[in-house]
């Protein structure tokens, strides 16, 4: 079975916003990283300090598509859920881990 590699960017579009990823990724991070099935999760402020690149691996879609339930529904995802988001998931190959 494939992996499921998410990429991308959280696009901020004002100072409020970029506090508001900032109070929120820890937590939202370490239940990431303790999620079955998860298997990289990363998200860094970029040189511009309005985008965070994201970069997340998860071991199948299932584990993706848990996860995804879990953002929903959390205060991660209610808190951010205006900022933009620029996002490829794709599968991809055990071997390209």
């Amino acid at each position: 079975m494939p992996q499921v590699r998410l990429t991308g960017q959280l696009v901020c579009k004002h100072v409020d916003e970029v506090a508001t990823v900032i109070e929120y990724l820890p937590p939202h991070a370490s239940l990431t990283r303790a999620e079955p099935g998860c298997l990289w999760f990363e998200v860094k402020q970029t040189e511009d300090p309005f985008i965070w690149q994201v970069e997340e691996r998860f071991i199948d879609a299932a584990a993706f598509a848990v996860h995804q339930e879990r953002v929903a529904a959390s205060e991660w995802g209610r808190m951010t859920s205006r900022i933009e988001r620029r996002y490829v998931v794709e599968e991809t190959d055990r071997a390209e881990s």
